[in-house]
């Protein structure tokens, strides 16, 4: 027979879990967790010099497995140079990637007020689009490992 009260409690554990869910289903609920992660890796990358070993900063497995630099070799450390207004060092850090980075931001933002509206959304890329994508990531990888 249950205790008094155990009802209750019971309830309340269901509706507790019951609201996580739909909270974790929210069409905002992706976008804004990305910035959140973007946000505290910011912060550390902040007072982090990925110029400077020690650090508790991820390495690339493809380069790691290869010993070849992948399309976004170099992200990390041009992000903190773009953070402290040293932009030829970004540059110099991965050129696509700081080109790209303006679109990227702009996919993240549109997905972010989609979502705070309540809707969901995901781009749409062309075959043709997904394509050129895929060989100007390609065509960077080799120009950037022969140079």
């Amino acid at each position: 027979m249950p205790r008094a009260g155990s009802c209750g409690a019971e309830a309340g554990r269901s509706l507790s879990r019951a609201s996580l869910r739909t909270a974790v289903r929210h069409p905002a609920a992706g976008p804004l967790g990305l910035l959140a992660a973007g946000a505290a890796g910011a912060g550390y990358l902040c007072v982090t010099d990925p110029h400077e070993s020690g650090h508790l900063l991820p390495r690339c497995p493809f380069r790691l497995v290869t010993g070849f630099l992948c399309p976004a070799c170099g992200g990390t450390r041009m992000t903190y140079d773009l953070m402290h207004g040293h932009y030829e060092a970004a540059w110099l850090d991965n050129r696509l990637l700081l080109l790209a980075s303006p679109f990227a931001l702009a996919l993240l933002l549109r997905w972010t007020l989609e979502g705070l509206r309540g809707r969901r959304w995901r781009p749409a890329f062309s075959r043709p689009a997904q394509a050129a994508i895929l060989l100007t990531a390609a065509a960077w990888t080799v120009t950037r490992n022969l140079l």
